[in-house]
């Protein structure tokens, strides 16, 4: 029965982005693509926050270095076209670096400290993306970088459409299975890390990091370590935004992002994969699905002040709103996290 279920989760999943284009259109697949990148996004920040219990409000800073990466190396800009199984993993590493950079500061601060001192980081990563455009032109300032080579593996140049027998691969389609091929990878690597040594000394710094260092955990490099790796995942689900759009500025690496992913990860439910890739899911999807139902939510209230952006937005706060009163654990929570929140 189970190996039945599996397969048919497969099927879906494969079936999912051509049945989209046949049935919605391009622009549904574009949004299943972006909901990929926010899962991916979603579980490296649910190693920072749901493994480690480190709260981390810069996040979108480790997303901003790897779009950057691939960016500046295979476009004009420095005219360097470098190949994707280069970049993906340099952009990957060099987020990483900038976690071990942004954690070295930070080992001492714990809870809102630590939010602040993260936030200032992904708002300092911004500011700088923002204005090295002089003297000296790194990144065309708030500008940005355009004309990026589409993703490519191989021959095979995801940005251009194929023609497989009955079945047309657009540019969104060939991306959605880059994508969920990175986001089962992540999930395989989360859940490996989680029943690992280093989970369960995360888990022990997270429930009480005084007791942890008492019984031999290195506390500093297990903290740094997280920051590192939540901070790869950023990376390279960096690259593969900065490949798929072929345009990146800093407009699109503000904190809104880095508290959209955070939503994602609390409303799913911390520590907990499934629910971290269901609300990586439902927050990006729902949004969108708000706004095509604008014209029907306008005809529905008649004269209303509120335009059906706004409107839209109001509902999206409300739902969040009365999510976390009635289920604060998430919606798929971890059993530690059930236990903290209802003394179970």
């Amino acid at each position: 029965m189970k190996r039945l279920l599996w397969a048919a989760a497969a099927l879906t999943l494969l079936a999912l982005p051509l049945f989209t284009d046949a049935t919605l259109g391009h622009g549904w697949v574009r949004i299943l693509d972006f909901a990929l990148l926010y899962v991916l996004l979603a579980l490296g920040l649910n190693i920072v926050v749901g493994y480690a219990g480190l709260l981390d409000l810069g996040y979108v800073a480790f997303f901003a270095v790897g779009a950057y990466c691939y960016a500046l190396l295979s476009s004009p800009q420095f005219n360097l076209h470098w190949p994707l199984w280069v970049l993906l993993p340099l952009g990957a590493m060099v987020a990483a670096c900038f976690g071990v950079l942004l954690g070295t500061p930070t080992l001492r601060l714990r809870g809102d400290y630590l939010a602040i001192v993260t936030l200032g980081f992904g708002e300092i990563i911004r500011i700088f993306l923002n204005n090295l455009g002089a003297p000296v032109n790194i990144t065309n300032g708030p500008q940005g970088v355009s004309g990026i080579d589409s993703l490519s593996v191989g021959s095979y140049n995801l940005g251009q459409t194929h023609g497989w027998g009955f079945f047309e691969f657009v540019p969104v389609v060939n991306a959605y299975y880059l994508f969920l091929i990175g986001v089962l990878l992540a999930i395989v690597f989360s859940h490996r890390l989680e029943r690992s040594r280093i989970g369960r000394a995360w888990a022990a710094i997270r429930e009480d990091e005084i007791a942890a260092a008492s019984m031999g955990i290195n506390t500093r490099n297990l903290k740094l370590l997280a920051f590192a790796m939540g901070a790869s995942m950023g990376g390279l689900s960096g690259g593969l935004f900065a490949g798929f759009q072929g345009f990146v500025s800093p407009e699109s690496f503000t904190l809104m992002e880095s508290v959209m992913i955070l939503c994602m990860v609390v409303l799913g439910g911390m520590g907990n994969i499934a629910g971290v890739v269901l609300g990586a899911v439902l927050l990006s999807v729902l949004p969108e699905a708000l706004r095509a139902a604008g014209p029907l939510q306008q005809e529905w209230l008649g004269r209303v002040v509120l335009d059906p952006s706004n409107l839209r937005l109001l509902m999206f706060g409300c739902a969040l709103v009365l999510m976390m009163l009635l289920r604060p654990e998430g919606l798929l929570p971890a059993r530690a996290r059930q236990r903290e929140l209802h003394g179970e």
